[in-house]
């Protein structure tokens, strides 16, 4: 490739990379990221359902965690049970 491309092109891309950084900044700024209703809107939607579905989904996790440990116990006992050594 010529330099004068090679040149060009870092002179480019450093000029997007600029205005994208400039593009974030302002928006940043503006409060173009903040959800002030984001809260408010979802206790307001909740209902007693959704909340009941949720302790469930909680208790399910909690269940097969448990449930994968003991597992997990029980195959390492196994392994210990039926361990042998190397001639």
């Amino acid at each position: 490739m010529n330099e004068n491309i090679v040149i060009l092109m870092i002179g480019v891309s450093t000029f997007l990379g600029a205005i994208g950084l400039i593009a974030l900044l302002w928006a940043v700024r503006t409060g173009q990221f903040d959800d002030h209703s984001k809260f408010i809107d979802a206790v307001r939607h909740d209902n007693e359902e959704d909340l009941q579905d949720a302790v469930m989904m909680q208790e399910k996790k909690k269940a097969y965690k448990k449930a994968h440990k003991e597992k997990m116990k029980q195959e390492k006992l196994e392994k210990e049970r039926n361990y042998r050594p190397a001639d």
